[in-house]
């Protein structure tokens, strides 16, 4: 990675825009994987302007590396006032643009937020909170990202995989 590219991820990393659970989202979208360690989910609220449906704001939830991160404070920016349709044509090199060019190993931090993006706006706040509904649930809440690990994380111990919560 470029000093630049390092850079402006520890800049993001250091003020990230839009971190944590949206209370009230019209949508919800999670990508990843508890397993392999990877997974962000991202809350979408929307608005109506003059009879058209835009995102009001964004905000995000990340298990993941400082890139992933990056890239996902910069596009709950970046698709605030879009209509979902102009938001979903929107690829991962748009939505880390910001940043410059990717080298080819983080390529794939820029696809897991267009992923999270393209599933919070491909449902409904119904469909998703029954989709990540967890048995006991009371109904029409999401999980958080942590408790969706749940199993992984119990599982994981004595593997070596440690899990810090940072206090805000």
């Amino acid at each position: 990675m470029t000093t630049d590219l390092q850079q402006k991820i520890r800049e993001a990393i250091q003020n990230p825009s839009n971190l944590g659970e949206m209370e009230g989202a019209d949508a919800v979208g999670t990508v990843g994987s508890a397993d392999c360690g990877e997974m962000l989910r991202m809350w979408v609220k929307f608005r109506d302007e003059n009879g058209t449906k835009v995102i009001d704001r964004a905000s995000f939830q990340s298990f993941g590396c400082e890139t992933a991160i990056a890239i996902a404070s910069l596009a709950t920016e970046l698709i605030r006032g879009k209509t979902p349709e102009e938001a979903l044509l929107l690829r991962g090199t748009e939505l880390a643009a910001e940043l410059g060019p990717l080298p080819p190993m983080k390529i794939h931090c820029a696809e897991l937020v267009e992923g999270a993006l393209r599933s919070a706006l491909g449902a409904t706040s119904e469909s998703a909170r029954a989709a990540f509904a967890a048995p006991g649930q009371v109904s029409g809440q999401v999980p958080s990202l942590i408790d969706s690990m749940g199993p992984a994380l119990n599982s994981s111990r004595g593997s070596g995989v440690k899990v810090i919560l940072l206090k805000k």
